[in-house]
């Protein structure tokens, strides 16, 4: 099995595996794509490979990976090809994508992406960076200036190394070369997260270089969309299935559930690949669709990671075989569903359903401990929205009040894990905040308190923090199986 020769050409992969339906090295690259893990060749690089397919052009992507080399030294040497496994409890499909031109990344990683970004033929800078990489400060919408890769870039904004610094120093060379700009599409489940990165990106340029803020104000599209395809992270089981199913050593085969959605605000500044041949869809407002899967999707996947990795399950699947826990998982869905608007030609019901089926699926391996990752960036959309919308309506904040206990236990049991389990970029804050509290009204104070991450209009509700202190201290004193039955017999 492991003598099987590595991946590199579309000839001689076994029967059954779904093929290119072009010729890859007849197009060339339009795409700059930062972020190069498997979420994006699960999703965007996938469209991208269906709208060559379909319509051809100048679409094929640039992979940048500016923090190691891992996807330069998985996708590279195969030329831009690898496997997607699409697991079901029906089995398992293979497709080879090569919508992947080349991919950049370690040492110099930022300066090779600086000058594929500024080639005319760049037409669009993708990027799934997760929410910890851009630098924003949530408060003003403006640029974090205590954020390290922003304060580097601010005083060397020739050499930059973080996004908001790259973007502007890109934009920067084409505006004074008299290059069109490109779109910017960020892909990273933020909210609002074209607007977002917008105001990022202006701020950030208006402290180096007024005239260009008006500029990128003016001509660059920051379009937002919503994203959806769990994917967990690849394991040696992934790799073995890519050799069985290719014939071929695949280091950058990755694996993903059927389900897949890119809801796109069609704005363009040059041109789009048809990524509609993929099954995206475009619209004039994706804010809708968006609250619906941060607040139903991964508000649920955020709760369940918190509580189902203290109550000891591995996987979200393991999850869903708790009959506690998986009541508790719908109730999440059911109070985010309460909060949203009308989302046009989507049956919340009916979404509500397909979430529970896609988190039952038996074939995807979607570690708790991955989700429970950035949780300070995750929560404030997943969770803490959508309860301060519920208190403005009246409505129950039980399911919120748990879901932000699980996380302040979770953070509780695992400040000083040698395992570093506690992966979170205020990790050391977090830490720091809880040096001196030990009691439940006193951890709650704590983490309440720390800027960016729950929101005023929450932490200083007295029935929000009761609520959520009653849990915590249940959940500390008790144990989270407790606090689960608890939680069920309130309904």
């Amino acid at each position: 099995m492991t003598s099987a020769p590595r991946l590199s050409s579309l000839a001689g992969i076994n029967e059954g595996v779904t093929l290119p339906g072009y010729d890859p090295s007849a197009h060339g690259a339009g795409i700059v794509h930062l972020g190069m893990g498997a979420f994006h060749r699960a999703h965007q690089a996938v469209y991208t490979d269906a709208a060559l397919a379909s319509g051809g052009g100048y679409w094929r992507i640039i992979g940048v990976s500016l923090r190691s080399r891992t996807a330069v030294d998985q996708v590279a040497p195969q030329n831009g090809l690898f496997t997607v496994l699409e697991r079901s409890s029906a089995g398992t499909s293979a497709r080879i994508i090569g919508s992947i031109a080349d991919v950049v990344g370690g040492e110099g990683a930022a300066a090779q992406a600086l000058s594929q970004m500024t080639r005319p033929q760049t037409r669009i800078v993708t990027m799934t960076v997760t929410e910890k990489a851009y630098g924003i400060d949530r408060e003003t919408g403006g640029a974090e200036v205590s954020h390290p890769a922003v304060a580097g870039d601010l005083a060397h904004p020739d050499a930059p190394k973080g996004v908001l610094g790259l973007l502007v120093a890109a934009l920067r060379v084409r505006r004074e070369q008299g290059t069109p700009p490109f779109t910017v599409l960020c892909c990273d489940n933020l909210p609002e997260n074209g607007a977002l990165l917008r105001g990022g990106v202006i701020d950030f340029a208006r402290r180096i270089d007024g005239p260009l803020a008006d500029w990128i104000a003016e001509t660059v599209p920051f379009p937002s969309c919503m994203v959806d395809r769990i994917t967990p992270a690849a394991t040696e089981s992934t790799l073995k299935d890519a050799i069985r199913a290719t014939g071929f050593a695949d280091r950058a085969a990755i694996e993903t559930e059927p389900f897949t959605q890119w809801v796109i605000e069609d704005r363009f500044a040059d041109g789009r690949p048809d990524w509609e041949a993929g099954g995206a869809v475009f619209v004039d407002d994706v804010r809708p669709y968006e609250l619906m899967k941060l607040r139903m999707l991964n508000g649920a996947h955020s709760m369940l990671a918190y509580a189902g990795h203290l109550a000891g399950h591995v996987h979200v699947r393991d999850v869903m075989t708790d009959p506690d826990l998986s009541l508790l998982v719908e109730r999440q869905m059911c109070a985010a569903q309460a909060t949203l608007p009308v989302v046009e030609a989507v049956d919340l019901d009916m979404y509500r359903a397909d979430l529970l089926d896609r988190f039952r699926n038996t074939a995807i391996a979607h570690a708790t401990v991955q989700i429970a990752m950035d949780g300070t960036q995750k929560l404030p959309q997943r969770i803490f929205a959508p309860a301060l919308d519920a208190m403005r309506a009246g409505q129950d904040l039980g399911p919120y009040a748990f879901a932000t206990a699980a996380w302040m236990c979770f953070v509780v049991r695992h400040k000083n894990s040698a395992e570093a389990v506690l992966r979170d970029p205020m990790a050391d804050v977090l830490r720091d905040s809880l040096s001196s509290a030990q009691s439940a009204p006193e951890i709650v104070a704590a983490l309440s308190a720390i800027k960016g991450v729950v929101p005023q209009g929450l932490s200083q509700d007295k029935g929000w923090r009761n609520a959520v202190t009653a849990r915590l201290g249940r959940m500390l004193t008790d144990g989270i199986r407790a606090a689960i039955t608890a939680e069920i017999e309130i309904g």
